[in-house]
């Protein structure tokens, strides 16, 4: 089931991996970070200069590939300004959807859902979901679809999913999500670690949020007050936990100790599968991040699946009445973040 984006990322969270394939990705490495480089060099020195739109700009990003917990930190933001009577959008580049992301796709205008999960993309439809009230547009020119949103709707706060790396669009302010137990890998660069950007991108933060995945926190606590002791950056913590596991058909809670298969395709899926100690998990299946799931994927599998919300919205259109997901809670100072 592991191919070779699977095993890459293996490679990214060993704290000193080697082999064949690492020497290669390290090689690969020194081209990337000559273009990262570059590109925050002419942006730094004023060379390049980020496009303003008339509205509010946060920026949700992280400086690692995926499974950091950016989309619930994205949407709790949202719903907080939502709820203070402000016009929010929320936009993403809609990476692993169907669309032509070419153009400005509304996903949802906060009461209705225009595509589903395998046009939009996963993460798309999952906020168009758990944000009511918020609009969600995808493009991968931020800039026109922030634009958009401002002028066509009259949004005043644009929260961009996944863009500290999108420089194009001036931002007001930039929150860098890192977790607390994976940190920055093996703290090498693309394609050899997961790290994005170098040293030089820490600059650039404006609030760092410490996301906790585990039962406990205390780890979570210690990392945010080494961080911003190192880095002087406001430190903030993110609290993820387990809260319940709901059929995605009937909303029907599932009770824990029976047996299950365990089923992502996302960033980081140990810290999911540690997640389901409650249950008798007797097989884990795990694809790639965005996997775009077929009816082929689950045929053999007997018995009761839980997957993850983001894997939960592409499979629900599937005639499967077994399938489960973990609901998780998010529990982080949007009011304390935003000062």
């Amino acid at each position: 089931m592991m191919n070779l984006k699977t095993k890459i990322t293996q490679i990214h969270y060993t704290r000193e991996p080697n082999g064949v394939l690492f020497e290669f990705l390290k090689f690969c490495s020194v081209f990337y970070s000559i273009g990262s480089r570059a590109k925050n060099f002419f942006y730094d020195k004023g060379w390049l200069k980020p496009k303003k739109v008339d509205a509010f700009v946060i920026s949700v990003g992280n400086m690692t590939t995926g499974g950091v917990g950016k989309t619930p930190v994205v949407s709790e933001i949202a719903k907080y300004l939502v709820n203070l009577g402000l016009k929010v959008a929320i936009v993403s580049r809609g990476y692993g959807g169907r669309l032509n992301n070419s153009i400005i796709n509304m996903i949802s205008d906060g009461k209705t859902i225009y595509f589903d999960a395998v046009e939009a993309g996963d993460e798309p439809f999952w906020l168009s979901q758990n944000t009511p009230g918020c609009y969600v547009f995808t493009c991968k020119n931020r800039y026109n679809a922030a634009k958009y949103a401002v002028n066509k709707f009259g949004i005043q706060y644009i929260i961009l999913d996944d863009g500290f790396q999108h420089r194009k669009l001036h931002r007001d302010i930039d929150i860098v999500l890192m977790d607390s137990v994976k940190g920055f890998g093996n703290e090498l660069l693309l394609p050899a670690g997961p790290l994005r950007e170098g040293p030089e991108a820490l600059d650039r933060i404006d609030k760092l949020v410490v996301v906790s995945k585990n039962f406990k926190h205390d780890t979570a606590e210690k990392v945010a007050k080494i961080m911003q002791k190192r880095l002087k950056i406001p430190t903030h913590l993110c609290y993820t936990e387990p809260e319940y596991v709901y059929n995605i058909k009937t909303g029907q809670r599932l009770m824990e100790g029976i047996e299950v298969t365990a089923m992502s395709a996302i960033g980081q899926p140990q810290q999911f599968y540690d997640f389901l100690s409650g249950f008798n998990v007797t097989k884990t299946i795990t694809f790639d991040d965005h996997h775009q799931y077929s009816p082929i994927d689950i045929v053999d599998i007997t018995g009761s699946i839980i997957t993850t919300e983001k894997d939960a919205v592409k499979l629900a259109r599937f005639d499967r009445d077994n399938i489960f997901a973990l609901r998780l809670k998010t529990v982080i100072d949007v009011e304390g973040l935003l000062k």
